[in-house]
């Protein structure tokens, strides 16, 4: 009867720990939620969308996606496939006196200097403690930005489960 009991009981235990082990680790105790690079040749992808981000932002923004990313827009994919990679490219924005001359009054604003450019990039393994996503933030010059703001990115993706994590709806 004793062997018995010992025998459930390590079953017991090598059960929960094989749970832990399977438990993805919290995004912030896990360093490989952050996309070291700049992802190449992401200024020749399709448009996605754009977008006008008011309060404290008050950006411009395009939105870019790679192939993958494009094809499971266009189909209505979620979860978006791994391989899939958005981009994100904010700049300030001013008035345009050159457009606003011919509409006669101040409607007009174009993009002026680039303030970040940000990528997500989908691989459930790589990723698998953010949901598959790893995300990015560089400046302008292609500096990664600081652990604190990129410990943001998570928590407020996160809250677009429904969408796979993503924001940004496809503009055909």
């Amino acid at each position: 009867m004793k062997r018995a009991v010992v025998v459930l009981i390590a079953i017991a235990t090598l059960g929960s720990v094989a749970y832990l082990i399977a438990l993805p680790p919290h995004a912030e105790e896990h360093a490989a939620i952050f996309v070291p690079q700049i992802a190449p040749g992401y200024r020749d992808w399709r448009l996605v969308s754009v977008s006008h981000e008011a309060g404290n932002l008050n950006s411009l923004g395009t939105v870019l996606g790679n192939d993958v990313a494009i094809k499971a827009y266009r189909e209505g994919r979620l979860p978006f496939p791994d391989g899939t990679i958005i981009a994100a490219l904010h700049y300030t924005h001013t008035p345009s006196e050159e457009n606003n001359k011919v509409f006669g009054r101040a409607q007009s604003f174009v993009p002026e200097k680039p303030t970040n450019i940000q990528f997500m990039v989908k691989d459930s393994t790589k990723y698998a403690a953010t949901r598959g996503w790893g995300f990015a933030h560089f400046t302008p010059d292609g500096k990664p930005g600081d652990a604190t703001f990129m410990k943001t990115c998570f928590p407020c993706h996160e809250k677009a489960i429904l969408t796979d994590l993503v924001f940004t709806h496809y503009a055909p």
